[in-house]
């Protein structure tokens, strides 16, 4: 594998770390430097498969510089494989910013598709999803209603991305502007206490509210 000069956008496991592909492992062996989200987290991937490299953190708080710190270094001919915290850059996380600059730098960016959250939940959801629409997270203050109100009018599959810290309030919210809406709430998906809850809104508002405390990780909620 010729690595020189390239960026890959490799996936990683969202929660079971045997859900790597062997093209990923292959890519972070022989790459030069792994920009990570949290290098906390990366490195414990790393260790699992013996792959000693060096690390650079990129995230959602990082600055232009960063950037350019990076593509300098592929500009020299070097090889970097971005990766997240949990399943495939770009989706709902800054590895776009990234991407987009290696693109408007014709930096050729090679992806290495893998585990994603998103494509793991509808996978299992069990309903027709031909056709969907994906909104990222929820914001937080501002727009959160607008968001929420866009959600209830969507004619097809809404799918969108939820804090554990958030979802009971989100749900409510939703559950009053569109109580006809059946939701999908998938949490720790492939890890040890995968849990996939089907119902009306008000049904499985009712059961995040009940597990509360238990509730942890990134969570994917699918309404129709």
């Amino acid at each position: 594998m010729n690595n020189s000069g390239k960026l890959y956008i490799v996936a990683t496991p969202i929660g079971n770390l045997k859900d790597i592909t062997l093209r990923a492992l292959e890519t972070l062996k022989q790459v030069d430097l792994i920009a990570c989200e949290d290098t906390r987290v990366t490195i414990k991937l790393l260790n699992h498969y013996n792959i000693k490299k060096p690390l650079t953190s990129f995230h959602q708080h990082s600055r232009q510089n960063k950037i350019e710190e990076i593509l300098n270094k592929i500009k020299k001919g070097e090889s970097v494989a971005l990766v997240t915290d949990a399943g495939t850059p770009g989706i709902s996380d800054p590895g776009s910013r990234l991407a987009a600059e290696a693109v408007k730098n014709n930096i050729k960016t090679v992806p290495i598709p893998g585990p994603s959250a998103l494509a793991a939940a509808i996978s299992a959801a069990g309903v027709d999803m031909q056709r969907f629409v994906f909104l990222g997270f929820p914001p937080h203050k501002k727009g959160r209603e607008t968001f929420f109100r866009e959600v209830a009018a969507q004619k097809y599959p809404a799918v969108y991305y939820e804090s554990p810290y958030r979802a009971a309030k989100n749900l409510k919210l939703l559950a009053e502007l569109a109580p006809q809406k059946k939701i999908i709430l998938g949490r720790e998906l492939t890890k040890l206490f995968e849990e996939i809850l089907r119902g009306p809104a008000g049904f499985v508002l009712e059961s995040v509210e009940q597990k509360k405390a238990q509730i942890k990780g990134e969570i994917v909620i699918i309404a129709y």
